[in-house]
């Protein structure tokens, strides 16, 4: 009997932990919403366009690389809503399908990218020394090659893919989230809590993962935020010069070139729609960064 009351009573703390951390986490989304406006818009956008990625193959009729000659260049319409282009493919499908791949590049490549970048930064600002001097060093070689360019190389070197273009925005991404975590580490290692980590025999793994780590999750939370909208952005790029997912695969940035450019007098749907597509998603990650930035950056939260 008094194990049953024992359960019941733990069952019932389970049951208000949770509650109260549901009434907490909304509490959290509404107060964001009604302080950062912006914010909340921007993160609307991703959920939109993240729900459009996901759900693309059955929210779509057609072949997105089926040509349908007979259908070329129709005007957006009850049949096609956002047209056709030059091969006839319906773009309202082909859009579906370039969503998934921009934010499949753009998470992956910032995951990959920004999370390199801060593992490095903790070991360089941790140890310091020559660990630090050598890793700095790389990071001035990569920051010393634009953006673009790198990018544009690394393709080159390992071919065209979905893979390898994770591969290259996320090499592009590294030295930044480097940086800013490195800095954080500098400032946060000489902490009293850490000396006494320290004092009590604590290796250094440990103190990099329970103590120093922890501290620069929201500088890298930012800056991995802000870099999605510039990952989404570079891969368009180089779909647009060729570089990118090779065709007939769908994306934004390989709809906008070629034919989009041949056609536009014609049928300047086939380049509207993908760089409307473009510039909300990366509108959208700036300003729910931005926001992110000011809730969680402590010299920013009373604006």
């Amino acid at each position: 009997m008094a194990s049953q009351n024992q359960d019941t009573g733990s069952a019932a703390v389970i049951t208000v932990t949770r509650s109260a951390r549901e009434w907490s986490l909304w509490r959290a989304t509404t107060r964001f919403v009604s302080r950062k406006p912006l914010g909340a818009a921007g993160a609307l956008i991703i959920i939109v366009m993240s729900i459009m990625a996901i759900a693309g193959p059955w929210i779509t009729f057609y072949d997105p690389i089926e040509w349908n000659l007979k259908d070329k260049l129709m005007a957006p319409g009850a049949d096609h809503w956002l047209g056709t282009d030059q091969m006839g493919r319906d773009l309202w499908t082909r859009m579906m399908m370039g969503a998934r791949v921009s934010l499949l590049v753009g998470f992956a490549s910032v995951a990959f990218g920004s999370g390199l970048g801060g593992v490095l930064g903790v070991i360089s600002g941790w140890y310091g020394g020559k660990v630090d001097q050598t890793v700095q060093r790389l990071m001035d070689a990569l920051m010393s090659v634009p953006t673009l360019i790198l990018a544009m190389a690394v393709m080159a070197a390992l071919g065209q893919s979905l893979f390898n273009i994770i591969v290259a925005i996320g090499i592009v991404q590294i030295p930044r989230a480097n940086r800013i975590v490195r800095s954080q580490v500098l400032a946060v290692k000489e902490s009293q809590y850490v000396e006494g980590a320290r004092a009590i025999g604590a290796g250094d793994m440990r103190i990099m993962t329970q103590h120093i780590t922890p501290q620069c999750v929201a500088p890298w939370l930012i800056i991995s935020t802000s870099a999605l909208g510039i990952a989404i952005l570079t891969e368009a790029t180089l779909s647009f010069l060729g570089l990118g997912v090779p065709p007939p695969e769908p994306s934004w940035g390989g709809m906008l070139s070629g034919p989009a450019r041949d056609w536009f007098v014609t049928a300047p749907w086939m380049a509207i729609w993908p760089g409307l597509g473009l510039s909300l998603a990366v509108y959208g990650f700036n300003l729910f960064g931005d926001a992110l930035r000011d809730v969680l950056d402590p010299r920013l939260r009373g604006t």
